[in-house]
């Protein structure tokens, strides 16, 4: 069974505004105002809640800036969880994307850095929790991308093959999980990197969803 798996943030969809609105809250609560500026620094919400945090704090030049990220982050996740999906979109095309490769025969499944119960929530608000086999979460399991194992777990979760499978994704983190998991990666182009993820030599590059459908049937022929 041919298989795609996806990347959450910055692949299926721009989350990067709720996330920073989540980490500015945290910096308002320390009497630091908003450090972080959604459109500017789209780029380090899809590099997670502790990189917000520790570009937030070392902007301010605070003692200590690496412990208050960490002290922070499970504080970010609540500010988020309460508010995951104000400004959050898919991008152009994602949805009808999933539904042709599920049409043709493709399993489709979610390997996420994000926490399994809030990607879980956010897929469900965008109205695509069916368009999936399978979910694998930041915390399914004891680790995390780029380790290949949720790779690994989410084809298997959706019923698939490793050998016909490969990842969609935005980021240096989805390249190197393609890579330990001995898959094709297919970055896509739309996110604040552009055309520069190109820079990863990933087996192809993915500059609209309407694109994907072709994209797969030759990277994974019948």
């Amino acid at each position: 069974m041919r298989t795609v798996v996806f990347d959450l943030d910055g692949t299926l969809a721009d989350t990067s505004a709720d996330l920073i609105a989540a980490a500015n809250a945290c910096f308002r609560a320390r009497g630091l105002g908003d450090r972080l500026d959604p459109v500017a620094d789209a780029l380090v919400a899809f590099q997670g809640g502790r990189a917000m945090l520790r570009l937030g704090y070392g902007r301010a030049d605070v003692v200590g800036a690496e412990q208050l990220a960490e002290d922070d982050y499970t504080r970010l996740l609540d500010h988020y969880a309460a508010d995951l999906a104000s400004h959050t979109r898919l991008y152009p095309g994602a949805a009808e994307a999933v539904e042709t490769l599920r049409g043709t025969g493709f399993r489709t499944a979610i390997c996420t850095n994000k926490p399994e119960a809030l990607a879980r929530e956010l897929v469900g608000h965008l109205g695509i929790a069916e368009l999936f086999d399978a979910l694998i979460g930041a915390d399914t399991l004891p680790v995390r991308k780029p380790n290949p194992a949720p790779y690994r777990a989410s084809v298997a979760q959706a019923g698939g093959e490793m050998a016909r499978s490969f990842l969609v994704g935005d980021t240096q983190t989805d390249r190197e999980t393609a890579r330990n998991a001995g898959v094709a990666s297919v970055l896509v182009t739309f996110g604040p990197e552009g055309g520069r993820i190109a820079r990863l030599a990933p087996e192809a590059l993915l500059d609209r969803y309407d694109a994907l459908p072709a994209l797969a049937e030759r990277l994974l022929p019948r």
